[in-house]
């Protein structure tokens, strides 16, 4: 395998390129996928990558080059990109005059256009047979989709950059959404505030799924918020854990909060006279100054349903 193209939010699909056709990368060829035919852009797959891609059961199916868009298709393309824009607000409108609560995120139409598909969001089920009807008469001789997704699948499908200055995990290698609750944030010492452990999506970050388990072995052997321990410098409280550099914060008997390794310090049994602000555990979800619910950034029904 030679050649990729990224379709369906950034996934690298396998090109198949006929024998009689030549493809260089950066060209915009014509493919067929199951939506119908596509004009992507071709990517050249580094030899080594390929190899493991060769070897993997579940990389995505290859899909088939129609032709090398020419001229006249790089014309027809533009015209296509601005019939989606045009027909994304006749959408809009529509929606708005039927009083529908749906929240249209995008609209795609294939390269043959045979096919328009309209990206929408709602907090629930929609009865939009009304609003079909109008779009049948609006959009002739063209199949309509009328896609539901969830709030997770609509960033993905937008693109964007997170709070961490990288392109968004959604849009870029994560595939499938875990559920996430508030206990992750926590037992990973984050700031229990919507600003800090939210995406763009209004839900609780990705990464605090899939980079969990660092924590898990990173807190190992590390003392619980609250205990007394010896250090080098006498004893002292836990007031805070830094789990990526090992190390522990301990508030001493004359006020001062030095770090130590965790390697370095020991838990005793003793009754120190040291106050510390200590994090609320007690599985109660807390508000922040704008007054959110941090409960409402958890998955529901409605933050993903993989209908990209």
């Amino acid at each position: 395998m030679k050649y990729a193209v990224k379709y369906i939010k950034n996934t690298f699909y396998p090109l198949i390129v006929p024998d009689t056709m030549s493809v260089e990368a950066g060209q915009l060829v014509l493919v067929r996928t199951e939506k119908g035919e596509e004009a992507l852009k071709v990517i050249l797959v580094n030899p080594q990558i390929s190899k493991m891609w060769e070897k993997s059961k579940s990389k995505p199916e290859s899909l088939t080059v129609i032709r090398v868009l020419s001229q006249r298709d790089l014309q027809t393309l533009d015209d296509i990109k601005k019939e989606e824009v045009t027909s994304f607000f006749k959408c809009k409108e529509l929606v708005k005059r039927h009083k529908l609560v749906m929240n249209l995120v995008q609209c795609r139409i294939t390269f043959d256009r045979r096919k328009i598909t309209f990206y929408y969001t709602a907090p629930e089920r929609v009865d939009f047979r009304a609003l079909l009807k109008d779009l049948t008469q609006t959009f002739t001789r063209v199949r309509i989709d009328l896609r539901h997704i969830g709030v997770r699948d609509e960033t993905s499908l937008l693109d964007g950059v997170g709070i961490c200055g990288q392109p968004f995990c959604c849009s870029s290698f994560l595939r499938k959404f875990a559920t996430i609750n508030v206990k992750l944030a926590k037992d990973q010492g984050m700031p229990i505030a919507p600003g800090k452990i939210s995406g763009t999506c209004g839900r609780l970050l990705c990464c605090l799924t899939y980079e969990y388990g660092n924590y898990i072995d990173s807190a190992k052997g590390m003392p619980p918020i609250g205990s007394t321990v010896m250090t080098s410098d006498g004893l002292g409280k836990v007031c805070y854990l830094r789990f990526m550099n090992g190390t522990v914060a301990v508030k001493m008997e004359d006020g001062k909060v030095k770090e130590f390794p965790k390697s370095d310090i020991e838990m005793v049994d003793a009754d120190l006279n040291v106050e510390i602000e200590t994090p609320v555990m007690n599985g109660t979800y807390e508000t922040d100054e704008t007054g959110i619910d941090i409960k409402q950034l958890e998955d529901d029904r409605n933050s993903s349903t993989g209908n990209v």
